[in-house]
């Protein structure tokens, strides 16, 4: 009798045709990463500037029989504009393409009713600053209940370079105020330290020069050691007497914000302080 076969892989979903829709940042890095896989991608701009953009960067402008072939098409447009133009395209488009957004805030509902058509989101969690940086290593967060329009965007995502995260639609708010603190949050951050040696008397481009080596660092030791073993500091080594001074002499306006922070610290520093230190620690960083 036969041995049982073992079971078969899934095979990896091809590559279908791709309109992208929006020649800005995002729309041009993701064209030129799904290109260079040799994946079968046109970019689609109504206005000229977005047309000539496309032709700078090397990517080809799709015509009308190319959004008629096409399988995927990634919105790559500002948040306001996507039920707009999701509603336009799925005036033209046959059912058979899919429509995926690109915005990390917005659910599903934001490209119309499905009718029959698979509807996905798909989130780059990188900072594009330029069409030409690289999406590698970064994670994307994918949403869609078809199966089959699943695959496709994982295959992408592979392609790429990206680390899939299935983000559930219920909770899609808390997921893009993760990544909106670990990004404007960190800049926003940047600048209340700025302004914490600007009350020593530090010009802001000496700060900023001076703060953001350090602030790498502390991502390095984050990535080698995770969150608990990155954190640095007078809270870990539970030094009352100088989070004391810290508050002294902070500004008024950022002094709230310091001890926001010091407490999710001393949380995230479990037993390593002492516990007369936690104990003057709490008292000093109460709201």
């Amino acid at each position: 009798m036969p041995a049982p076969s073992a079971r078969q892989p899934r095979p990896r979903p091809a590559r279908p045709p791709v309109v992208i829709v929006g020649a800005g940042r995002l729309g041009g890095a993701l064209g030129l990463a799904l290109a260079s896989k040799r994946w079968p991608v046109r970019l689609h701009s109504r206005g000229t500037e977005g047309r000539e953009r496309a032709e700078t960067l090397g990517l080809k402008p799709a015509s009308p029989a190319d959004l008629r072939r096409a399988r995927v098409v990634l919105l790559c447009v500002p948040d306001a504009a996507v039920p707009t133009v999701a509603a336009e395209l799925a005036a033209t488009l046959p059912r058979t393409a899919a429509l995926v957004h690109t915005a990390g805030a917005l659910s599903l509902d934001a490209l119309g009713p499905a009718k029959g058509r698979a509807r996905g989101s798909f989130h780059p969690l990188c900072a594009v600053s330029s069409p030409r940086d690289s999406l590698a290593g970064h994670a994307v967060a994918v949403s869609t209940p078809s199966r089959a329009l699943r695959d496709v965007l994982r295959r992408m995502a592979a392609d790429v370079g990206l680390q899939v995260l299935d983000v559930p639609e219920s909770h899609r708010a808390a997921y893009h105020a993760g990544a909106v603190m670990s990004a404007g949050g960190l800049v926003a951050l940047a600048d209340a330290a700025v302004a914490a040696l600007g009350a020593a008397g530090i010009p802001p481009d000496a700060a900023l020069a001076a703060l953001l080596p350090l602030m790498r660092s502390a991502l390095r030791g984050v990535e080698a050691r995770g969150l608990s073993g990155g954190l640095t500091g007078p809270i870990v080594r539970g030094d009352a007497g100088v989070v004391e001074a810290h508050l002294g002499a902070l500004p008024e306006e950022v002094a709230p914000l310091y001890r926001l922070l010091s407490r999710r610290a001393l949380r995230l520093a479990g037993d390593r302080p002492r516990p007369e230190s936690r104990a003057a620690l709490e008292r000093l960083l109460r709201p």
